[in-house]
């Protein structure tokens, strides 16, 4: 795939991973569009950017979205990629009685897959017009073992993981390629409540995808993630157990 002269969408642009990946792509010649749901913290974030266009949309709205793509139709008819970033995470919690875990987990599943699901959809026949089109999803290295804290995360990034499989062979003869990009513990302020401190930075996850992109791997395996799926292949419990080391 080819990494510059591209239109992008990012959504959940306006920080960590997203912002990181607006940069890496703005620098390298694309033209960027981010959305998010906070429009004070969206055009502060695309102040700092270059190429880039900031849309206030969340990805959980229906209505938001069927907006955002009449919005791409007419104004950037030439989208070719979509980086699907935005998600949630509640605080950390346990499936344990008396912490609301079905609403906890709803929440999770509706932005981190369906969310996903819907705005792929509503943007293939856009896509698939472009002579070469990508949508990458970002899941996460739990996909492969889940994470006893955050286990409605992920189960949501698991779902997406299966999804963006999926996904990939739907759409072999079209124009459209699917991309997954799986980082391990992210060093961001949405990661703060699980240790993000001890993760890697998000610069080098938004550098391994270019990378990724540029070379065809449709899955992306960021830094321990890579690791952890060749223990997955080898060994599921032996995954599950690492995860959940010291926890």
């Amino acid at each position: 795939m080819n990494t510059s002269n591209n239109t992008v969408l990012i959504t959940g642009g306006s920080a960590g991973i997203g912002f990181e990946i607006a940069q890496q792509l703005g620098a390298a010649g694309n033209q960027v569009i981010i959305t998010g749901r906070n429009a004070e913290r969206l055009e502060a974030a695309a102040a700092q950017l270059k190429n880039t266009t900031a849309i206030v949309s969340d990805v959980s709205s229906p209505g938001d979205v069927s907006q955002l793509v009449a919005q791409l139709e007419e104004k950037f008819p030439g989208l070719n990629m979509v980086i699907n970033n935005a998600g949630y995470s509640a605080s950390p919690y346990r499936l344990a009685p008396g912490v609301d875990t079905f609403e906890k987990a709803s929440a999770e599943i509706q932005t981190n897959y369906l969310s996903v699901l819907r705005l792929n959809e509503l943007l293939l026949p856009l896509l698939s017009k472009q002579a070469h089109a990508a949508i990458v999803n970002v899941s996460s290295i739990v996909a492969f073992a889940p994470s006893i804290n955050i286990p409605g995360y992920s189960i949501s990034k698991a779902a997406l993981h299966a999804y963006s499989r999926v996904l990939r062979i739907t759409l072999n003869d079209t124009p459209v390629r699917v991309f997954e990009l799986m980082p391990p513990l992210v060093n961001t302020e949405f990661s703060k409540e699980i240790g993000g401190e001890k993760g890697i930075p998000a610069s080098q996850v938004a550098a391994e995808l270019i990378e990724g992109l540029k070379n065809d791997v449709y899955e992306i395996h960021v830094g321990d993630t890579a690791g952890m799926y060749q223990l997955y292949l080898s060994s599921p419990e032996n995954a599950l157990q690492a995860i959940n080391a010291g926890r």
